[in-house]
């Protein structure tokens, strides 16, 4: 027995050994570059970005050489051993201290409401953005946005290396994981306690306007929604130090390679939990200040890792420029979420936060006004965080779904109001939140098909125009290229529900316009009228091509003039000006 020891631990020092000596030698410029100059000649093909491959090698040398340092540690040395024991049992103490069978009403029950949200979003079928490409030809690409974990589990979900579309599937699989997040957030901020008016004010966190347009991808839904669940299961080793601190960075990690909008998630609830502690003197300041450390701490290890070692490719912010372009972030943020939310949804939330602040109030056994003016602060840095690391990003994205931060925040405030608090106005208004979100998604399901309707008819008079203007369009001497202008607006249908929720215009795509490469895509490849690739017969120009020309600037005679648009053409230049009709 001591010798099979003795072996196993020789032949894992020999191991890390060499890869230690490999990842070292990779440090060095002329090793990478003889890399490089390998795999370009295993693939036959030549690299345009030798500085970026450069830096990408020597992110992973240094990450490999920490890794192994890490893993010597923790197996090879006894007090590394003793460690990794200590967590082991920390983790195992308290999977066993939860009554697993308490979850599983509460998850059929968020399922359920879930699943009826987006029952119109099912039904309207819609290839939304990136599904377009994805359902056409197959292609996976999460790992150019270093989502190593939805690359993998696509490949699990779908059964082949090669996506097809499956939908409901990962739908449904995206609000299992949201009903899963919502039972456990209820659970960790109630005090490890299960009651039915929490989970109904939690909605917010599964049918809020922007995790809406999550669960409208037919493809990535399930990974956007496995972020959210992720950024919570840490919480559930409160209990324990080192557990806690293990499973909040690989969970942060497994945050990140899934969907990293969901960054602020984390921050949000242990600043939610300290406040609570501290409000009630549940715990000494000593304590608190020790697990916010701790939870701070673990948060930006797991971003560092993430950072350095598995490249995050949105640019961040210069450090002489922090301050001043975190504040403009912000007030994007601000206005973008102020001009989608319309005047009852305002009024609802705003009330909401006048709770939060009233309960900590009343139910503090600190100072009172010191309890106001915290909470006060408190909801302000809980909105900064809501937004998570993209507030530090040079060119955040600042669209619907990368905003499901602020659901989850109301989500939050909603679970706190109705915990041990005797309100029942505080409790109506924070369903009342709930319903006109669960409201709203049935619309927004509808808007999408009576959008889709709308656009294909469009589509079907522009290509049977373009195929009597050009039937011969497949032979090389009359090869075309197009261009759009305009768009073809929205149906009747979605301005009506914009009169009053004003975020549908960015929630439903128009399906056919100059804005969007996935609208070229819909109507050239899925009306088999042209193939989308640059290899087709019916090329196409994007404005991210050097050699993109506006056939704006080209004077283009009309050949063609109709209610619904307009075709200007050389023989060769082909510019479709839409028209949105009735306005």
């Amino acid at each position: 027995m001591k010798n099979k020891e003795k072996i196993i631990k020789y032949s894992l020092f020999i191991i890390l050994s060499i890869g230690l000596v490999v990842c070292i030698a990779v440090l060095f410029p002329q090793i990478r570059q003889m890399i490089i100059e390998l795999a370009e000649q295993i693939t036959h093909k030549k690299t345009s970005i030798n500085q970026e491959l450069h830096r990408t090698l020597l992110s992973v040398a240094i990450g490999g050489i920490i890794i192994i340092v890490i893993f010597g540690y923790c197996l090879l040395t006894a007090s590394g051993k003793m460690l990794v024991c200590k967590v082991k049992n920390e983790i195992r103490d308290c999977l066993t201290e939860i009554n697993w069978q308490s979850f599983i009403k509460p998850v059929l029950l968020m399922f359920g409401i879930y699943l009826l949200g987006i029952l119109t979003v099912i039904r309207a079928n819609f290839m939304y953005l990136d599904d377009v490409g994805r359902s056409a030809q197959g292609y996976r690409g999460w790992y150019d946005w270093s989502r190593y974990i939805s690359e993998f589990l696509s490949v699990l979900i779908h059964a082949d290396f090669h996506l097809t579309d499956i939908s409901p599937l990962p739908q449904l699989l995206a609000i299992l994981f949201l009903a899963v997040s919502s039972v456990l957030l209820v659970y960790v901020l109630n005090n490890k306690k299960i009651m039915i008016i929490g989970f109904l004010a939690c909605i917010p966190l599964g049918l809020s306007p922007y995790m809406l347009e999550n669960l409208s991808f037919k493809f990535d839904a399930p990974y956007m929604a496995l972020s959210v669940l992720a950024s919570i299961v840490p919480f559930l080793f409160l209990a324990h130090n080192k557990a806690f601190v293990f499973c909040s960075i690989i969970s942060m990690l497994v945050m990140c390679m899934t969907y990293q909008v969901a960054s602020g998630i984390y921050p949000i609830i242990t600043l939610v939990l300290c406040f609570n502690d501290w409000n009630g003197k549940r715990k000494t300041n000593r304590e608190i200040f020790l697990f916010l450390g701790k939870a701070i701490l673990s948060f930006c290890v797991a971003m560092v890792i993430f950072k350095l070692f598995m490249y995050f490719p949105r640019p961040t912010i210069p450090i002489s420029q922090m301050i001043s372009g975190i504040w403009t972030n912000l007030q994007t943020y601000t206005n973008t979420i102020n001009n989608d939310f319309g005047l009852i949804w305002k009024v609802i939330i705003g009330i909401i936060i006048c709770f939060f602040i009233v309960k900590s109030f009343r139910t503090s056994v600190q100072n009172k006004m010191i309890s106001f003016l915290a909470a006060i602060l408190l909801l302000c840095l809980l909105f900064v965080l809501s937004y998570g690391v993209y507030l530090a990003l040079s060119q955040p994205l600042f669209a619907p779904r990368a905003m499901y931060g602020f659901g989850v925040l109301l989500a939050i405030i909603s679970i706190y109001i109705v915990s041990e608090f005797d309100s029942k106005t505080a409790k109506i208004f924070t369903l009342a939140l709930s319903w006109s979100f669960f409201v709203f998604a049935f619309s927004y399901g509808n808007a999408l098909a009576d959008q889709l309707r709308y656009a294909n008819f469009r589509i079907t008079i522009l290509l049977q125009d373009l195929s009597a203007l050009y039937p011969d369009k497949d032979k090389d001497e009359n090869k075309i290229t197009i261009q759009l202008k305009n768009t073809i607006g929205y149906t009747p249908v979605v301005k009506n529900i914009a009169i009053h929720n004003p975020v549908i215009y960015r929630l439903v795509p128009q399906k056919l316009s100059e804005n969007s490469v996935w609208d070229d895509f819909y109507y050239l490849d899925y009306f088999n009228f042209a193939s989308f690739q640059a290899t087709a017969n019916l090329k196409r120009t994007t404005k991210d091509n050097e050699s993109y020309i506006d056939f704006n600037t080209m004077d283009l005679p009309v050949v063609l003039k109709t209610y619904y648009h307009t075709i200007r053409s050389d023989g060769k230049h082909v510019l479709v000006e839409l028209n949105e009709g009735v306005k």
